[in-house]
């Protein structure tokens, strides 16, 4: 099976989408690539090893449930040959498949039918923002590598709550409004606001439990405050 390339020359994509419905997965790669995110497509996992070898994308969809080479396998053989981070969407049919990549290392699960407002900013996030790791405190963050560390130990943190902390650095010191962050990271005005808050919450409760000591302060009628003035030198 061929994949559709999308993207000209030889610029390595930013995303290899494997999706077995090609359908599903035209109309997904249409719309990254009107958010400017270069896309390659497969349709079964046999397929998305092949073309992570030879095009060695910045990061993997997989859509599960995945012919051939399971999204499991696909995320195994990938973390040994070609480090790559590995997101899997699945629908109903495949939440089994999609949780055992995740405990096979896949740094998220999405849903499927894809919402590319989920996808799309942090894979163009991760690429607008400096190549080199974000250094607050005692926390690092490669955006590209989408890897946190705490004082040396590595979080593994959920796609969302990844964007949460990424935001929160990129502005540390700064009380971030509520909405910004909604609409920057959910693309929407009308979130519901207890999701944001259990987002935030999640991120500041694994930051303590790796013994960071940067905080995350919630400014009542306001927005967030990622702070690092309490790191001791």
């Amino acid at each position: 099976m061929t994949p559709d390339a999308h993207g000209s020359g030889s610029r390595r994509p930013d995303l290899l989408l494997a999706d077995p419905d090609p359908a599903l997965a035209a109309a997904a790669a249409a719309r990254f690539e009107e958010a400017g995110v270069a896309t390659v497509v497969c349709h079964d996992g046999a397929e998305a090893l092949l073309q992570a070898g030879a095009h060695r994308p910045h990061a993997l969809l997989l859509g599960a449930p995945l012919p051939v080479v399971d999204c499991a396998r696909v995320t195994e053989l990938l973390a040994r040959l070609h480090p790559v981070p590995v997101v899997v969407a699945a629908g109903p049919d495949g939440t089994a498949e999609a949780t055992a990549a995740l405990a096979a290392g896949a740094l998220a699960y999405v849903a499927r039918p894809y919402r590319t407002e989920e996808i799309v900013p942090l894979l163009t996030g991760g690429r607008a923002a400096p190549r080199r790791p974000l250094v607050v405190g005692d926390i690092e963050l490669d955006p590209m590598g989408f890897h946190v560390h705490v004082r040396g130990r590595q979080l593994k943190l959920p796609v969302r709550e990844f964007m949460v902390l990424r935001y929160l650095m990129e502005h540390v010191g700064r009380v971030v409004p509520r909405t910004e962050l909604t609409r920057a990271l959910w693309g929407t005005d009308t979130l519901d606001s207890n999701t944001l808050t259990v987002h935030v919450r999640r991120v500041r409760n694994k930051i303590q439990e790796a013994g960071g000591s940067c905080t995350i302060d919630a400014i009542r009628g306001m927005g967030y405050r990622l702070d690092a003035a309490r790191v001791s030198r």
